[in-house]
C-alpha cells in the first residue's frame, strides 16, 4: 500500500488544533474529510506535529496510507479540491517508503513567533501576530535567550497537561531578530514539549520589557517549577515553519 508524505500550510484560527476532537473542527479532521472524498477511505492521517488551536503551520507534515495509487501531483491537486474553502493546503506530496513515520522519523522541528510591536492597532495582521504595545528591548531578549540554548529540563516552561514522558529537551536555536516594527523569534529542536515555545516567548517578552534580566530567565529554568513561568504568549503568533528528516 503507498504512503504519502504531504507537506502542508494552514490557517489555525479556525481550528481547535490539530488532533482530532468531537465536536470542533481541526486540520487533522479537514484533511482525513478531504483523503476519503479522494479515495472513498477512512484514512488516519499523522502529523509531524500536534499544533494547538490558533497556531499556524507554513510547512506541517503528515503521512497517511492509501489503498489506491495515485501520482503526487494528482493526489495533490484532489486534497486541495476537497479542502476547500478551510484555510488549508497541501503544498506538495511525496511517495516515500512505508517506514517514513512523518513524527517519529523527524530530526528537527522550526518554529517562528511574530510579535508585532506597536502602539497602532493591526489591520492585514490580526489573528497572525502578537500584538505587544510597549517598546520591547529586543537585544536583549536575544541575549537571555541564549540561556536556554542546550540540553534542559524545560519543566518550567512546559504545560501542566503535557504528555511527554521527559521534561528534558535540547533547544538548538532561539534566536531573536527585529525587523522594524515586528520581533520575530525562531527556534529549533528535535521536538519542543507542549506549550514550550510559547511559553519560552512570553517569558523573553518579560525581559524585553525590563520586567525580567537574563538571570531572572536563568533563574526560571533552574526552578523547574511551572509557576516560575513568565506570561504565555498567545498562539496566533506562532508557525511551523518546517520540519526536517534524513536525506535518503
Amino acid at each position: 500500500m503507498p504512503r504519502y508524505k504531504l507537506t502542508i500550510e494552514y490557517d489555525g484560527a479556525p481550528f481547535a488544533g490539530w488532533q482530532l476532537q468531537p465536536d470542533h473542527p481541526t486540520v487533522q479532521g479537514v484533511l482525513e474529510a478531504a483523503v476519503k472524498a479522494t479515495c472513498g477511505q477512512d484514512v488516519r492521517v499523522h502529523g509531524a506535529g500536534r499544533t494547538d488551536a490558533g497556531v499556524h503551520a507554513l510547512g506541517q507534515v503528515a503521512h497517511c496510507d492509501i489503498e489506491k495509487a495515485f501520482t503526487a501531483s494528482r493526489l495533490r491537486d484532489a486534497l486541495n479540491a476537497h479542502l476547500r474553502p478551510h484555510p488549508v493546503a497541501v503544498l506538495a506530496v511525496e511517495i516515500v517508503p512505508g517506514d517514513f513515520e512523518a513524527r517519529f522519523s523527524a530530526i528537527k522541528r522550526h518554529y517562528l513567533y511574530r510579535i508585532a510591536n506597536t502602539r497602532a492597532n493591526l489591520a492585514l495582521d490580526v489573528g497572525r501576530v502578537w500584538r505587544v504595545p510597549r517598546r520591547l528591548d529586543s537585544d536583549a531578549m536575544h541575549a537571555a535567550a541564549q540561556r536556554l540554548l542546550g540540553k534542559h529540563d524545560f519543566t518550567t516552561f512546559r504545560d501542566t497537561e503535557c504528555q511527554a514522558k521527559s521534561p528534558e529537551k535540547t533547544l538548538d536555536q532561539l534566536d531573536v531578530v527585529r525587523e522594524g516594527t515586528e520581533i520575530r523569534i525562531v527556534t529549533s529542536a528535535r521536538s519542543f514539549l507542549h506549550s514550550q515555545v510559547r511559553s519560552m516567548v512570553g517569558s523573553l517578552v518579560w525581559v524585553g520589557e525590563g520586567r525580567w534580566r537574563a538571570d531572572d530567565l536563568s533563574a526560571a529554568l533552574a526552578a523547574r517549577d511551572r509557576a516560575a513561568c513568565g506570561v504565555v504568549a498567545p498562539p496566533e503568533g506562532l508557525y511551523l515553519v518546517r520540519v526536517d528528516y534524513e536525506a535518503k
